[in-house]
């Protein structure tokens, strides 16, 4: 998961990079890329989590900002930025990422309930 996080900001700063130059991409362009690359960055520190709750804790932070991610994808296809080809395959990782960290964040809440 480290390097497909990793590989997943990549993705993101390359998007970024696509977007036409207007002043509201550069907005764009600038949340999607803090919001992008803090999904690997902040996972890397739940990698390093101490206990289930700093576990829960740090891996809120990482579905957040991997759901921020998301809406900023949908906002680039409404806006027809870029084409939808290139979109989808980064919609599609960003949607797999954030199931996977519902999911992880899901089993842990169970182990520690029960």
């Amino acid at each position: 998961m480290k390097l497909r996080t990793k590989k997943f900001s990549l993705m993101v700063i390359d998007l970024a990079e696509k977007l036409p130059n207007l002043s509201a991409c550069r907005v764009i362009a600038n949340q999607i890329i803090r919001s992008g690359t803090s999904v690997g960055a902040n996972y890397r520190a739940v990698c390093r989590a101490r206990s289930d709750k700093e576990f829960i804790s740090k891996m809120n932070i990482v579905l957040e900002e991997s759901d921020e991610t998301l809406f900023w994808i949908e906002i680039i296809i409404e806006k027809n930025w870029i084409e939808r080809p290139i979109l989808e395959i980064i919609w599609k990782e960003a949607n797999e990422l954030t199931a996977i960290f519902v999911s992880s964040l899901k089993t842990v809440n169970k182990r520690i309930n029960n």
